[in-house]
């Protein structure tokens, strides 16, 4: 029996991200939201309650840099192509948080809209008023990229106080709220000024605790020479130890990321591995987004716990008739000897603890009488999550010690989302590998540049643009158009469109119209069955390395 038969007996499996995701919404609402209510969590850490979207949500990358270090040419370079709302120039041109989203049409989402859409994790941002809001964006295109990953750019920073004041909103805890719903963090910074500016170690600051999030980029790095760029990576390095209270400096990756060929070919391999370094920490975010959701809430957790034990031992220490007011400031005074003796009472880690300024603060504005007493229960609850329920959701994740059985079956047969990366050969000094290297093509020695439908491709060009493509690709309802036309049975087009459609976005960009073209002459005209997958020289030469990451590392 073939495949298809097989899935249509069998359907596929729920995504193991989903099913997991599913869990951890049950385990957040029945054990952890009470107790992050009772003892005001959304408070003393300023973070919201958590909601059914977040659990749901796409990974989502974080751009931070100074101005005019190329962080909205680095996202044109991911996309392949500009976006709605897209400004560019060597002065401050991104003034605005800008979140980029896949969709069908292109155009901008107002930022009020955007934090009260239902299905957008945005909501918490509400928080920070209108004056963020209006500087708030959303940008809505067509994109295979997109379509697994949600990509936030920040506006470029300067130096100076006037900038801070004028700003309307705090900037640093607006980046803290998107720090903490990303899955990557990625501060740039510009070869040719490493300036750390004042609100620049601001925000880096506010990146505590999210440090295996982090990745730096020295951008620009082909506009000087080897000499210079060892003494500029030291002074980077340098700056971001001083500036980053880990013991340990991130990774960074050092290059040009954008589209334009190198301007110094002296570093040019070191550039293009350290292209594809980055580029494949990016591609694979989809697949751990259920560890990393995981990993969130386990953080989460652990700091509930933490402020649980602290509030009551503050509401246990409160006199129950005269002298609270005094009681109060003693206690908030003599915090460090608080946490000290919670620490060692209840033996918890150092780490799990609130900063001890910011927590200070927030409780000279409380009422510690208004304070919930110690409740055993709420914490065994938290430790049966922690020690049991986790513990067998990532009992169901794909590991090391799993046979071939029991890791087919934990993957299921689902698609594995990816993230397709741009491929740039002639960017580093390279031929292209393109067809244009060659103008009668490559023969079928070349496995890796031959393309068997390349002479269609050529053929199809004209009636692929007179279709009207928006940034290269052809939206699914014009696709559909196009095949129905062909005169195929339903359940054919079916089949040819789950072939066809190689990176699954539901949008067809000119190589996988060329392939949807030949399977259904290859039914018209040669009266041939339709293939339970596609043979590896029809696909084309730029998808191939997204198709082996989904078979698991082979065609």
């Amino acid at each position: 029996m073939s495949d298809w038969a097989d899935d249509k007996e069998q359907p596929d499996p729920m995504d193991k991200s989903v099913k997991i995701s599913m869990r951890l919404k049950e385990l957040y609402s029945k054990y952890i939201l009470p107790a992050e209510k009772r003892y005001n969590y959304p408070f003393f850490y300023e973070s919201p309650l958590l909601s059914d979207i977040e659990f749901d949500a796409k990974p989502q990358v974080l751009l931070i840099g100074q101005y005019s270090v190329g962080k909205t040419s680095f996202i044109r370079y991911l996309l392949g192509r500009d976006f709605p709302g897209q400004r560019i120039g060597p002065e401050p041109t991104t003034d605005r948080f800008t979140v980029l989203l896949n969709g069908p049409d292109e155009r901008t989402i107002p930022g009020n809209a955007l934090s009260v859409h239902p299905e957008l994790p945005f909501r918490g941002l509400e928080r920070f008023g209108v004056s963020f809001l209006s500087r708030l964006e959303g940008s809505q295109l067509p994109s295979s990229v997109l379509r697994s990953i949600t990509l936030v750019d920040t506006p470029g920073i300067l130096s100076g106080e006037k900038q801070r004041q004028n700003r309307g909103y705090d900037f640093t805890k607006v980046v803290a709220w998107f720090a903490e719903k990303a899955d990557l963090i990625i501060l740039l910074f510009d070869a040719h000024k490493l300036d750390i500016s004042d609100e620049l170690k601001g925000a880096i600051d506010v990146l505590k605790g999210h440090e295996d999030k982090i990745r730096c980029i020295l951008n620009k790095a082909d506009q000087i020479d080897r000499q210079q760029l060892m003494r500029v990576y030291g002074a980077l390095l340098w700056s971001l130890g001083k500036t980053m209270t880990s013991p340990e400096v991130c990774r960074v990756y050092v290059g040009s990321f954008w589209q334009e060929p190198l301007k110094n070919l002296d570093n040019a391999e070191l550039f293009e591995r350290e292209e594809k370094d980055l580029m494949r920490d990016m591609a694979v975010l989809p697949r751990q987004s259920a560890v990393r959701k995981i990993n969130e809430l386990v953080k989460r957790i652990r700091k509930v716990k933490t402020l649980a034990y602290i509030i009551g031992h503050l509401k246990s220490e409160m006199p129950t008739m005269m002298g609270k007011e005094k009681k109060q400031k003693k206690l908030i005074a003599d915090l460090p000897t608080v946490f000290r003796t919670i620490l060692k009472k209840h033996n918890l880690a150092a780490g799990d603890f609130p900063d001890l300024a910011q927590f200070s603060a927030k409780l000279a504005e409380s009422k510690f009488t208004d304070f919930h007493s110690f409740s055993q229960k709420t914490i065994d609850a938290l430790d049966q999550v922690l020690n049991v329920d986790i513990p067998k959701l990532m009992e169901e994740l794909p590991s090391e010690k799993d046979s071939p059985e029991t890791l087919r079956v934990k993957m299921g047969r689902g698609e594995i989302p990816s993230v397709p990366m741009p491929t740039t050969a002639s960017k580093f000094g390279k031929a292209d590998e393109s067809n244009n290297a060659n103008p009668f093509g490559f023969d079928q020695n070349d496995e890796d540049r031959y393309w068997a439908l390349q002479d269609s491709a050529d053929r199809l060009l004209k009636s692929f643009e007179a279709l009207g493509p928006r940034g290269g690709f052809l939206s699914t309802e014009k696709a559909r158009e196009v095949l129905v036309k062909t005169g195929l049975e339903k359940e054919q087009l079916r089949q040819i469109w789950n072939l066809a459609d190689i990176d699954k976005d539901g949008l067809f960009d000119h190589e996988e119209y060329v392939v949807a073209m030949f399977l259904c002459d290859a039914v018209l005209q040669k009266n041939r069955p339709i293939p339970s997958e596609l043979p590896a020289a029809v696909i084309p030469p730029s998808k191939r390395a997204l198709v082996k990451d989904r078979k698991g590392g082979g065609f």
